[in-house]
């Protein structure tokens, strides 16, 4: 069974490594010094979507990892 999990876990934080790399660079820091005056703007379409799926795996991630120490 913890392999199995172990296996998952591995799988979901490499995909949302992936996820977290293929976000826009837009945003950040730079935009907190007046880099980017467009502040609010919201997501639409294919970043909404990674925004969405990266928190699903995040949240995925901490749920796999929890169970993991909790069956060890």
């Amino acid at each position: 069974m913890t392999t199995y999990l172990m296996i998952a876990t591995i799988i979901v934080a490499i995909a949302l490594v992936g996820v977290v790399l293929l976000q826009g660079q837009s945003g950040g820091l730079g935009s907190a010094f007046g880099g980017d005056a467009n502040i609010y703007r919201t997501r639409r379409g294919v970043e909404k979507t990674l925004f969405q799926v990266t928190i699903v795996l995040a949240s995925l991630f901490m749920l796999f990892s929890l169970l993991a120490v909790a069956l060890q």
